[in-house]
């Protein structure tokens, strides 16, 4: 366990379920942007995220946020859900069909006596884009706009610590990547703690700035998303998803070819902006996702080629990925990086740590 700032998310938590299933965790959070609690269906995510919640009590278990004690056994303490300072989203938008979106924040703001709001309702609107929907019936609304709802209506409580329990994974595409530019808005602008459960790749390299693995109850590896993703032994468990997370700033855009040029700490990228996302401005910081599959190596720099990003990097380790793979964990300067090669390329090239090589990734491979 690592050691707290004090504002720090514990979690130690024993949970047996009727079904023979258990849950082990032991787990000192950060207390500050979005923790990704991510893995395969019947992990035990959800399971973890109700014992935060005291929806579900660990025995024995201690949930402590910020230092403020939720559930301590060796102690007996225990508080129940309503008096825990949080918010729940769950998949389902779950809103009073009766009443206006109004009438569903107003329930919302309602639960927290005034002296103990720390986030305005009109604040919570205006991040949501909720301003035009107000006089509206839930049943007027698309499954977006009904999620979105249901976060402000979990902001309006002022909770200490926000829990999503896969908000999108009841929406199609196009209703998840309206979505998607909203909580990111929250996360950079709100500072609000969050955990938030999926077994959605994309999900956790657009929003996730720490990450918790878990596997049949037990946690496999947590730490910083940017790491976390490119250990091959984390990445084996990806398969053909395998990816690394690049944080970069907007340089310029070509609407002549739909390519951005960003920056990141080791040089520029150029990438085919995705449909359907909002537009890219200079200075603004994106996250983009190159999958292991999409990048190859050579030992120079190829000139002739359609690969519009060619850049020196350093072989950091090599681990097989099943009889023909290998997949190479890359460092371009303090960006990690993952390819996913052959074994027979690996032996032609004599890959080796600390080897140089040249990382070709394609345009159009390169996902923001």
């Amino acid at each position: 366990m690592t050691q707290g700032t004090g504002h720090d998310i514990e979690l130690r938590a024993q949970v047996r379920m009727g079904s023979g299933f258990r849950l082990g965790v032991e787990l000192r959070l950060p207390g500050q942007g979005v923790t990704a609690l991510f893995g395969p269906s019947g992990c035990g995510k959800t399971t973890l995220l109700r014992a935060v919640a005291g929806l579900t009590r660990p025995s024995p278990g201690r949930v402590a946020v910020g230092g403020d004690v939720w559930q301590d056994d060796a102690h007996r303490i225990w508080r129940p859900t309503h008096r825990r300072p949080l918010g729940l989203v769950f998949q389902e938008a779950s809103l009073f069909e009766h009443l206006t979106v109004q009438g569903n924040l107003d329930f919302g703001l309602q639960r927290v006596p005034a002296a103990e709001r720390r986030v305005a309702l009109p604040q919570a609107i205006e991040l949501l884009g909720l301003g035009p929907m107000l006089a509206r019936r839930p049943a007027q609304l698309s499954g977006g706009e009904r999620q979105r709802v249901a976060i402000a209506r979990a902001l309006a409580t002022s909770p200490r610590l926000l829990l999503m329990d896969e908000p999108l994974a009841s929406l199609d595409a196009a209703r998840k990547a309206e979505l998607l530019p909203y909580f990111e808005r929250l996360t950079r602008e709100l500072r609000l703690p969050m955990l938030y459960v999926t077994h959605a790749l994309d999900e956790v390299i657009r929003l996730a700035d720490h990450l918790v693995l878990l596997r049949d109850g037990e946690v496999v590896a947590h730490g910083p998303v940017e790491a976390l993703l490119t250990r091959p032994d984390v990445a084996r468990t990806q398969g053909d998803a395998a990816s690394a997370l690049v944080s970069a700033q907007v340089l310029s855009f070509d609407p002549h070819y739909q390519l951005l040029q960003v920056a990141f700490d080791h040089g520029v990228l150029h990438c085919v902006h995705s449909a359907g996302t909002p537009p890219r401005t200079p200075g603004q910081r994106v996250r983009l996702r190159v999958q292991a599959r999409d990048v190859s190596l050579c030992l120079s720099a190829a000139h002739d080629t359609s690969i519009l990003n060619v850049l020196p990097a350093r072989v950091r380790s090599l681990a097989e990925d099943g009889p023909a793979q290998v997949l190479v964990a890359l460092d371009l300067g303090a960006t990690p990086l993952l390819a996913r090669v052959t074994r027979k390329s690996a032996e032609a090239l004599a890959l080796a740590p600390g080897q140089s090589v040249y990382a070709q990734i394609k345009g159009v491979a390169v996902l923001d």
